[in-house]
């Protein structure tokens, strides 16, 4: 029996082994070719460096699958992606003269796009300046996209979209349990952001549009450490929906907050769950949550090089086996599903003049595991959706759209 265990760890062993060499060991193919260099000023300090380290460990995962499978073909040579970072600390001054260093001293000519709508509003005016396609999978305010930008492309949805299909599912259970609409009460708490801000103006057009009441509109303190005070008035005035965008410190700071002073909303929806990792975290205190998601492993999407969107949550927390016991953040799957777009972009322009790229990047669609992308004339995805899962037992489940739910909605949370 010892001897029979002895064995099957050592097969088990060897076969990690063989995944490992499989996914990320340069062939002699990829060897031979040259660096291909994308820049990136990013948040690995700072209020936005959770989220950052994983764009860039988004970025890099894709760069060493791409690498491995024999890099990108252009014409009739080889290129092996090479990223050059700097820390942009969370400041948007910062990230432009970070911008303008990478194009002026490193030489760089394609950008990906740094962590947040603050920091890709700060670098967008730098890139257009120098004619630098950016590929941004960070930066989802529709803000971004009013400006008459043509070298900036996003692989996101944007943000007005990421809660307004709360309201919706708190208009179906109104009606399912024979309330009037404009009985309906919500609660609206933000950062003071251009990405919390477009959410806002998405969830006020719904409240609008069914006809509900916002009985609380008010904007998260600034180091977004105590919500307490908004949370107050939430128990005084018992709204039906609450609703909380802060990135991950603002939903560590909701979930803890909320549990603490014993908040009980019916429905309660925030974004950067799983970057904040209330699960880990707050235990069965996140439980109910909904929580806003660009992309989810059990989604039905796969392409050529990454396979479905699960075997992306697979071979990713592999790699990164600080992620095995998590969900794999959304942040990370789009930061690789940028790079791949570079990839298919490149090689369908069949040069590296950064104008004949751009029109290939603007004339990208393609499916991918994190969804398809298809470029709108102002640079915005318009082939995806967003997704709204629930912490159900400790599990991020799919519950809406219909289309997509793998689960029913848990109604009223706890």
């Amino acid at each position: 029996m010892q001897k029979l265990i002895y064995i099957c760890v050592m097969v088990g062993f060897a076969a990690s082994i063989m995944l490992f060499a499989l996914l990320f060991s340069k062939t002699s193919t990829a060897q031979k070719c040259e660096d291909l260099v994308l820049g990136s000023a990013i948040s690995l300090t700072g209020k936005y460096a959770t989220n950052g380290v994983h764009a860039q460990n988004g970025y890099e995962f894709a760069i060493q699958k791409i690498n491995q499978a024999g890099g990108v073909r252009v014409g009739d040579k080889c290129y092996n992606f090479k990223v050059v970072y700097y820390d942009d600390e969370s400041k948007g001054d910062r990230a432009a003269t970070l911008t303008e260093r990478l194009i002026n001293q490193d030489r760089v000519q394609y950008m990906l796009g740094p962590y947040s709508s603050g920091m890709t509003k700060a670098i967008a005016p730098v890139t257009e300046k120098y004619q630098i396609p950016m590929i941004e999978a960070e930066g989802a305010s529709r803000s971004l996209f009013n400006k008459g930008y043509k070298y900036l492309f996003a692989v996101l949805s944007t943000s007005e979209q990421y809660l307004a299909s709360v309201i919706t599912l708190a208009a179906e259970k109104a009606q399912e349990t024979g309330r009037d609409l404009s009985s309906v009460k919500v609660a609206v708490a933000v950062e003071n952001d251009p990405f919390s801000l477009d959410i806002r103006a998405g969830v006020l057009e719904d409240i609008k549009k069914f006809g509900m009441q916002t009985v609380i509109n008010e904007r998260l303190p600034r180091d977004l450490s105590d919500m307490s005070a908004i949370l107050t008035k939430v128990k005084l005035l018992r709204p039906d929906v609450l609703i909380v965008s802060g990135h991950s410190k603002g939903a560590a700071t909701a979930v803890r907050q909320i549990d603490e002073q014993h908040i009980k909303v019916p429905i309660i929806a925030m974004t950067h769950c799983e970057a904040a990792d209330v699960i880990g975290n707050f235990g069965v205190s996140a439980n109910g949550i909904l929580c806003a998601t660009q992309w989810a492993e059990s989604l039905t999407y796969e392409d050529p090089l990454f396979g479905s969107a699960s075997n992306y949550d697979k071979e990713f927390k592999f790699v990164y086996p600080e992620y095995a016991e998590k969900t794999v953040p959304y942040q990370a799957a789009q930061a690789s599903a940028a790079v791949y777009v570079y990839k298919d972009a490149f090689e369908r322009a069949g040069t590296l003049d950064k104008q004949a790229l751009r029109n290939a990047i603007s004339e990208t669609d393609m499916m991918t595991f994190y969804g398809r992308i298809r470029f709108s004339a102002e640079g915005m995805n318009i082939a995806k959706p967003m997704v709204l899962r629930q912490i159900q037992d400790g599990v991020y489940n799919v519950v809406a759209p219909s289309d997509f739910a793998s689960h029913k909605l848990n109604w009223p949370r706890r």
